[in-house]
């Protein structure tokens, strides 16, 4: 069996090759790992190996894993010891905390203080709400507007059609910064049967950057998991969300995709 490590590196090699194929740098993807079923030993020892970027579906207990995984951090830094083969351990470079998840309104003010990025925006109601948090904190708080390009009523997400006009604004908001698009394909047989969704988003993230949303810092774009993220590189993809890929599969008693489903959908929450 493949230990973290290992796996890690075969993750960071597949995302390399994939932006290579598409004449982009490997280090122009953020690889965001997911850690929903991972246990905190797990993400201390990615942490070492150099990772920064982790993503949480659930609010409870990315606020967990955060104070648990940030005060070790701190530890770190002002004990620092020698690492071993964990050579890229460098403290003075933060740990980065994404909420991937579905986020309800009242939830907000848990994370609003710990997240790098909310990628789950669904709604202007919840912006709303954001905008509201970040003022109490004097904060900007980056997000990404979540868009049901499959337009499965099983997963949350704005229609493609709402998605200019929504972005729209959330861009006159002070302190809510809208970074990009995010979508989930639905689960299919094979990567490539999440292409067409992939394109979609791609094409429609194309467009809003034309259409001047976001005045230069609506740059990124959320696709892929686990089971698709190569195929999400190639169609244009700068962020993906790999959970199973990097943690291994989860015990049998879990749901099957890491990445997945929460409760009723999607990796959200």
């Amino acid at each position: 069996m493949a230990t973290l490590k290992e796996r890690y590196t075969e993750v960071k090699k597949r995302v390399a090759d994939a932006a290579i194929r598409t004449g982009r740098t490997p280090d122009s993807i953020y690889l965001i790992a997911v850690t929903k079923f991972a246990e905190p030993e797990d993400i201390r020892e990615l942490v070492e190996l150099g990772h920064r970027d982790f993503g949480e579906n659930k609010v409870q207990q990315l606020a967990q894993r955060a104070g648990v995984i940030n005060e070790w951090f701190d530890r770190m830094r002002l004990h620092p010891r020698v690492t071993g083969e964990h050579s890229n351990f460098d403290p003075s470079t933060p740990v980065r905390w994404h909420m991937i998840g579905h986020l309800q309104r009242n939830k907000v003010r848990k994370i609003g203080d710990l997240v790098r990025l909310v990628h789950s925006v669904d709604s202007l109601r919840l912006a709303e709400e954001i905008q509201q948090i970040a003022n109490k904190l004097d904060t900007q708080i980056d997000v990404l507007l979540q868009v049901n390009v499959s337009n499965e009523e099983s997963k949350f997400g704005v229609p493609i059609a709402a998605a200019g006009a929504i972005a729209e604004q959330i861009d006159t908001m002070i302190n809510v910064r809208v970074r990009g698009l995010m979508t989930m394909a639905p689960i299919g047989a094979s990567p490539e049967d999440a292409r067409p969704h992939f394109t979609r988003c791609r094409e429609l993230y194309d467009d809003m950057v034309r259409d001047g949303i976001g005045e230069g810092h609506f740059d990124l774009l959320s696709m892929g998991m686990s089971g698709d993220f190569e195929v999400a590189i190639e169609e244009g993809a700068n962020v993906v969300r790999v959970g199973s890929a990097i943690f291994g599969e989860p015990a049998a008693t879990e749901p099957v995709d890491a990445d997945a489903v929460e409760s009723s959908v999607f990796i959200n929450e």
